[in-house]
């Protein structure tokens, strides 16, 4: 009961640094796209905080790098088991700050970061290094893998307790300590799970929490990753911004790891089971509002079974519609706008709607909240901007193929490579097709959205490099050293 009574908001969310919570001067206001209204303040730190949070996990990590694993372990387990207790409160806060639904906060979201760090507490114990046989008589050598320092995990509003596990926990479980720098959309969710780490007992300094606004994010982005202590930065967000704090890293000569955006492709062939293909375009397209970087945006549908396959979907959509329940929510008016954009620019050069409107990408009124119902387009080109660009909204495309090789084609020719998926009932098609699509995920005769604490996330090309999750996300954070000696 102790760790559910703390687990209620301040009046404005909180910087944590050193293990304490801090409100400067400066704050800003957090919209509800449920409302369009204030739902809290927060925190905005400056440079010198910034700073002053670095230098806490600097002066944290000689102890924090050499505590047991087996301890290091124990307070990873805790704050899981405090997450638990405080789930429907945790999902409570991410539905009022980004507008997710029950669905994908409380069900989805908050309970699969709870199992990634059970997993990554779990893989703890199982660093360790190795004794090759090197070459020169009486010489022996061993391999160390150590922590690196300080990490900078900088991480997006849509899954934030998800991002935030991955990010932190991955970093603390290696033996570094970390700053986050959370999203300014989704502040109070980074705090709930700073506070949990806090509540296990992680000792002050080893999880620094910071935000700011918007205008502030690249100049105390970049003091952190300037500052000489901070030894790797991981990044999850945009393509765009992801190029930009690439560069910055590429100039201060830090390692990055980059989790960016996709412009993911399900891929249904001629043999597909037309209701699992259905089933699953439809989840991975429109779960979370499709507010999520592996959420299927282009469907390429083989002409022969076309028809009936856009029938199919049609009627899906259609008797997924309950008219006494409102839109989905988008996170605040300005992706409105742009996804509105991107119908129009479509519809204007020939695309045609297969099931929603373009009316209601309008304006909505502040009382309603900022909400947009599902939109499937068919009739898209390559060229068009809705086939190319980033949608993270309710809106997927549709495109009718000839040949599973112009399927292919067409999905590697995206900048992008985070996930795709192909619905065939012939494995054996499928696992070609999968080698042969430049991504970091394919899933067969399922959506593109797919996560879990025994996969590798990340992508290639556009969508970034390096990976989350497993024994490969800890090894991200780890430093190899060799050490040799004469006998």
């Amino acid at each position: 009961m102790a760790a559910e009574a703390n687990s209620s908001p301040p009046s404005i969310i909180p910087l944590i640094i050193n293990g304490k919570e801090e409100v400067p001067a400066s704050t800003f206001d957090v919209i509800s796209p449920y409302t369009n209204q204030r739902c809290w303040a927060t925190a905005s730190a400056s440079t010198q905080d910034a700073i002053r949070a670095v230098e806490a996990a600097e002066a944290a990590f000689p102890a924090w790098s050499q505590t047991k694993p087996t301890v290091r372990r124990d307070i990873l387990l805790k704050a899981a088991d405090i997450l638990e207790s405080r789930l429907i409160q945790n999902a409570e806060y991410m539905r009022i700050e980004m507008g997710a639904d029950v669905g994908a906060s409380q069900h989805f979201i908050v309970p699969l970061a709870i199992r990634m760090l059970r997993d990554i507490a779990g893989r703890i114990t199982s660093i360790c290094g190795s004794v090759p046989v090197v070459e020169e008589e009486g010489q022996s050598a061993i391999i160390y893998k150590e922590p690196m320092g300080v990490i900078l995990g900088i991480v997006p509003w849509n899954a934030p307790y998800v991002f935030g596990v991955r990010s932190a926990a991955c970093a603390l479980a290696a033996g570094n300590t970390t700053i986050l720098k959370s999203s300014e959309l989704s502040p109070c969710s980074y705090w709930a799970l700073a506070r949990a780490f806090e509540d296990a007992g992680l000792p002050a300094g080893c999880l620094n929490l910071i935000s700011c606004r918007p205008q502030d994010a690249p100049q105390v982005v970049n003091t952190m990753i300037e500052h000489p202590a901070v030894r790797k930065i991981n990044f999850t967000g945009s393509t765009a911004v992801g190029r930009q704090i690439a560069r910055s890293c590429g100039q201060n000569l830090k390692p990055c790891l980059m989790e960016l955006g996709g412009k993911n492709s399900s891929i249904v062939c001629a043999d597909a089971n037309i209701e699992t293909a259905v089933k699953g375009v439809l989840a991975g397209a429109y779960l979370n509002s499709g507010q999520i970087c592996m959420a299927t945006d282009r469907i390429l549908v083989h002409s022969s079974i076309a028809p009936t396959f856009m029938e199919a979907l049609k009627n899906a959509l259609n008797s997924n519609l309950d008219p006494s329940s409102p839109p989905p929510t988008l996170v605040n008016v300005a992706s409105k706008a742009r996804v509105g954009r991107l119908i129009s620019d479509a519809l204007s050069g020939g695309a045609h709607l297969i099931h929603g409107s373009a009316d209601q990408t309008s304006e909505t009124q502040p009382e309603a909240g900022v909400r947009m119902a599902p939109v499937l387009l068919g009739g898209v080109r390559e060229d068009m901007k809705v086939w190319q660009e980033e949608a993270f909204a309710s809106l997927a495309a549709c495109m009718v193929v000839d040949s599973d090789e112009e399927a292919l084609r067409i999905a590697n020719g995206s900048g992008y490579g985070l996930s795709a998926s192909v619905f065939t009932e012939d494995l054996r098609k499928g696992l070609a097709m999968a080698k042969r699509i430049q991504s970091g995920a394919v899933h067969i005769n399922s959506m593109t959205i797919h996560d879990e604490p025994a996969l590798p996330h990340g992508g290639v090309k556009n969508s970034g490099w390096g990976r989350f999750n497993t024994a490969q996300g800890l090894e991200e954070f780890l430093v190899t050293k060799s050490v040799t000696w004469m006998d």
